[in-house]
Protein backbone atom coordinates (compact mmCIF):
# COMPACT_ATOMS: atom_id res chain seq x y z
CA UNK A 1 0.00 0.00 0.00
CA UNK A 2 2.88 2.33 0.73
CA UNK A 3 4.48 1.77 -2.22
CA UNK A 4 1.75 2.61 -3.91
CA UNK A 5 0.90 5.84 -2.52
CA UNK A 6 4.69 6.55 -2.93
CA UNK A 7 4.62 5.68 -6.65
CA UNK A 8 1.19 8.03 -7.27
CA UNK A 9 2.99 10.89 -5.57
CA UNK A 10 6.29 10.28 -7.66
CA UNK A 11 3.71 10.45 -10.89
CA UNK A 12 1.97 13.14 -9.26
CA UNK A 13 5.08 15.74 -8.71
CA UNK A 14 6.67 14.61 -11.93
CA UNK A 15 3.09 15.91 -13.86
CA UNK A 16 3.06 19.16 -12.29
CA UNK A 17 6.98 19.90 -12.64
CA UNK A 18 6.38 19.42 -16.53
CA UNK A 19 3.22 21.09 -16.61
CA UNK A 20 4.86 24.35 -14.84
CA UNK A 21 7.78 24.03 -17.29
CA UNK A 22 5.72 23.48 -20.40
CA UNK A 23 2.57 25.83 -19.08
CA UNK A 24 3.10 28.41 -16.01
CA UNK A 25 -0.31 29.56 -16.64
CA UNK A 26 -1.87 25.74 -15.94
CA UNK A 27 -1.30 26.61 -12.46
CA UNK A 28 -3.34 29.08 -10.36
CA UNK A 29 -2.98 31.77 -7.87
CA UNK A 30 -4.80 30.39 -4.89
CA UNK A 31 -6.23 34.07 -3.75
CA UNK A 32 -6.37 35.10 -7.65
CA UNK A 33 -8.71 31.76 -8.87
CA UNK A 34 -8.06 29.92 -12.27
CA UNK A 35 -5.83 31.44 -15.14
CA UNK A 36 -7.94 31.88 -17.76
CA UNK A 37 -7.27 32.15 -21.35
CA UNK A 38 -8.07 35.38 -23.15
CA UNK A 39 -10.53 35.33 -25.45
CA UNK A 40 -8.76 35.47 -29.05
CA UNK A 41 -9.38 38.39 -31.36
CA UNK A 42 -11.09 37.64 -34.79
CA UNK A 43 -7.45 38.01 -36.55
CA UNK A 44 -6.45 34.94 -33.75
CA UNK A 45 -9.19 33.08 -35.07
CA UNK A 46 -7.93 31.99 -38.59
CA UNK A 47 -8.49 28.31 -39.16
CA UNK A 48 -6.29 26.73 -41.14
CA UNK A 49 -8.18 24.78 -43.79
CA UNK A 50 -5.65 22.63 -45.76
CA UNK A 51 -6.74 22.07 -49.47
CA UNK A 52 -10.01 20.02 -49.53
CA UNK A 53 -10.16 17.32 -52.33
CA UNK A 54 -13.47 16.25 -50.39
CA UNK A 55 -16.01 17.36 -48.29
CA UNK A 56 -15.46 14.87 -45.83
CA UNK A 57 -12.29 16.28 -45.37
CA UNK A 58 -10.97 17.15 -41.57
CA UNK A 59 -10.95 20.86 -40.65
CA UNK A 60 -7.06 21.43 -38.97
CA UNK A 61 -8.22 22.86 -35.64
CA UNK A 62 -5.66 24.67 -32.86
CA UNK A 63 -6.60 25.43 -29.45
CA UNK A 64 -7.07 29.07 -29.84
CA UNK A 65 -10.38 28.37 -32.42
CA UNK A 66 -11.49 26.26 -29.85
CA UNK A 67 -11.10 28.67 -27.05
CA UNK A 68 -13.29 31.14 -29.07
CA UNK A 69 -16.03 29.36 -27.53
CA UNK A 70 -17.18 31.28 -24.29
CA UNK A 71 -18.27 28.47 -22.14
CA UNK A 72 -19.59 30.52 -19.86
CA UNK A 73 -22.49 31.88 -22.04
CA UNK A 74 -21.97 29.26 -25.19
CA UNK A 75 -21.50 32.02 -27.76
CA UNK A 76 -19.02 30.96 -30.43
CA UNK A 77 -17.39 32.15 -33.37
CA UNK A 78 -19.06 31.78 -36.42
CA UNK A 79 -16.01 30.03 -37.87
CA UNK A 80 -16.19 27.50 -35.02
CA UNK A 81 -20.05 26.99 -35.26
CA UNK A 82 -19.79 25.86 -38.65
CA UNK A 83 -17.29 22.92 -37.91
CA UNK A 84 -20.12 22.04 -35.35
CA UNK A 85 -20.92 18.34 -36.59
CA UNK A 86 -18.19 18.02 -39.22
CA UNK A 87 -15.03 16.00 -39.09
CA UNK A 88 -11.95 17.65 -37.53
CA UNK A 89 -7.92 17.17 -36.80
CA UNK A 90 -7.18 18.76 -33.53
CA UNK A 91 -3.53 18.09 -31.96
CA UNK A 92 -2.63 17.53 -28.54
CA UNK A 93 -1.88 15.05 -25.73
CA UNK A 94 -4.22 12.41 -24.47
CA UNK A 95 -5.37 11.97 -20.83
CA UNK A 96 -7.20 8.12 -20.64
CA UNK A 97 -10.30 8.51 -18.21
CA UNK A 98 -9.06 5.11 -16.86
CA UNK A 99 -5.68 4.20 -15.06
CA UNK A 100 -2.93 3.75 -16.66
CA UNK A 101 -4.66 2.43 -19.80
CA UNK A 102 -2.94 1.85 -22.93
CA UNK A 103 -5.66 2.06 -24.87
CA UNK A 104 -8.98 3.37 -24.71
CA UNK A 105 -12.36 4.46 -25.78
CA UNK A 106 -12.57 7.03 -23.86
CA UNK A 107 -10.46 10.16 -22.92
CA UNK A 108 -9.63 13.42 -22.99
CA UNK A 109 -7.61 15.53 -25.25
CA UNK A 110 -5.56 18.03 -24.12
CA UNK A 111 -3.38 21.55 -25.46
CA UNK A 112 0.19 20.32 -23.36
CA UNK A 113 1.53 17.41 -21.84
CA UNK A 114 1.26 17.03 -17.81
CA UNK A 115 -2.81 18.35 -18.00
CA UNK A 116 -4.01 15.79 -15.90
CA UNK A 117 -5.66 14.91 -12.44
CA UNK A 118 -2.30 15.68 -10.91
CA UNK A 119 -2.37 19.86 -12.18
CA UNK A 120 -5.53 21.77 -11.76
CA UNK A 121 -7.41 20.97 -15.28
CA UNK A 122 -7.38 23.57 -18.14
CA UNK A 123 -10.66 25.39 -18.73
CA UNK A 124 -13.55 23.51 -20.45
CA UNK A 125 -13.20 25.56 -23.67
CA UNK A 126 -9.54 23.54 -23.71
CA UNK A 127 -10.45 20.35 -23.14
CA UNK A 128 -12.32 17.86 -25.43
CA UNK A 129 -13.58 14.94 -24.12
CA UNK A 130 -13.16 11.55 -26.83
CA UNK A 131 -15.42 8.71 -27.41
CA UNK A 132 -13.90 6.48 -30.20
CA UNK A 133 -16.43 5.71 -32.79
CA UNK A 134 -18.22 2.20 -32.51
CA UNK A 135 -15.73 -0.74 -32.16
CA UNK A 136 -12.87 1.49 -32.49
CA UNK A 137 -9.47 1.99 -29.68
CA UNK A 138 -6.85 4.34 -29.20
CA UNK A 139 -3.43 3.71 -28.08
CA UNK A 140 -2.72 6.06 -24.85
CA UNK A 141 0.48 7.82 -24.86
CA UNK A 142 0.11 10.61 -22.77
CA UNK A 143 3.95 11.67 -23.19
CA UNK A 144 3.90 12.20 -26.81
CA UNK A 145 1.67 14.75 -29.21
CA UNK A 146 -1.10 13.03 -31.67
CA UNK A 147 -3.27 14.03 -34.05
CA UNK A 148 -7.23 13.45 -33.34
CA UNK A 149 -9.77 13.20 -36.28
CA UNK A 150 -13.49 12.97 -35.85
CA UNK A 151 -16.87 14.87 -35.86
CA UNK A 152 -16.99 17.91 -33.79
CA UNK A 153 -19.81 18.50 -31.13
CA UNK A 154 -20.21 21.37 -28.54
CA UNK A 155 -21.07 19.75 -25.61
CA UNK A 156 -20.71 20.17 -21.31
CA UNK A 157 -19.07 16.64 -20.61
CA UNK A 158 -18.18 16.10 -17.19
CA UNK A 159 -15.26 13.55 -16.34
CA UNK A 160 -13.17 12.71 -13.31
CA UNK A 161 -10.71 14.98 -14.79
CA UNK A 162 -12.79 18.19 -15.43
CA UNK A 163 -15.41 19.67 -17.27
CA UNK A 164 -15.16 19.80 -21.24
CA UNK A 165 -17.00 21.99 -23.87
CA UNK A 166 -16.16 19.71 -26.59
CA UNK A 167 -17.43 15.84 -27.30
CA UNK A 168 -15.89 14.18 -30.58
CA UNK A 169 -16.89 10.90 -32.03
CA UNK A 170 -13.16 9.55 -32.60
CA UNK A 171 -12.20 8.13 -35.54
CA UNK A 172 -8.59 7.93 -35.25
CA UNK A 173 -5.58 9.03 -33.29
CA UNK A 174 -2.08 9.10 -34.95
CA UNK A 175 1.16 10.71 -33.89
CA UNK A 176 1.77 13.93 -34.32
CA UNK A 177 3.89 14.87 -37.54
Amino acid sequence: MKESLLKNAVVAATCAVIALAVSPAAFMDLEAGPVLMPLPTASDLEIERKVVSSADDPVELSWRALAALDYRTGEMSDQLRDLVGKPVKIPGFTVPLEDFASAATEFLLVPFVGACVHTPPPPPNQLVYVKMDEGRRAMMDGWNPVWLEGILHVEDVNSVYGSSSYRVVGMSVTPYS
